[in-house]
């Protein structure tokens, strides 16, 4: 049994599909996999999977006191960053470290290059603050 009783989920959203593990109050776990978008039978996927998952009607209410934990990562973020698609991104980062993307990890494919060839950035605008 586990020790909060409670669920935990955890959900991966990709473009085509939403996938849902959980583990119950006692233990088990089970798995759901629903389109990522299927707005005649759902509005959100993720949410869709939990009411599943928990036995609870479409639309109705998600009792809160009844989960513990929902991690939930995004293959859609990733792959907009990756094929530079979406809105401009704006990195807001401590002062000192506005070149911390460019500079990386110094990787370099042919280390006696004359002319180094670098990778755009994936930010439009770089904001320092003060902390």
């Amino acid at each position: 049994m586990s020790e909060t009783g409670k669920w935990d989920f955890w959900i991966d959203r990709g473009g085509t599909f939403t996938d849902v593990v959980a583990r119950d109050p006692t233990d088990r776990i089970h798995v759901n996999k629903l389109l990522s978008e299927d707005p005649e039978h759902y509005e959100d996927a993720p949410l869709a999977g939990i009411r599943r998952l928990m036995g609870i009607e479409p639309g109705g209410a998600i009792p809160a006191e009844r989960i513990r934990t929902i991690k939930m990562g995004t293959t859609v973020a990733t792959n907009a960053l990756l094929e530079r698609r979406g809105a401009p991104v704006c990195l807001v980062v401590t002062k000192g470290f506005a070149d911390l993307l460019e500079i990386a990890y110094q990787d370099r494919p042919d280390i006696f290059a004359l002319q180094i060839v670098k990778p755009s950035q994936i930010t439009a605008e770089t904001i320092e603050i003060n902390e």
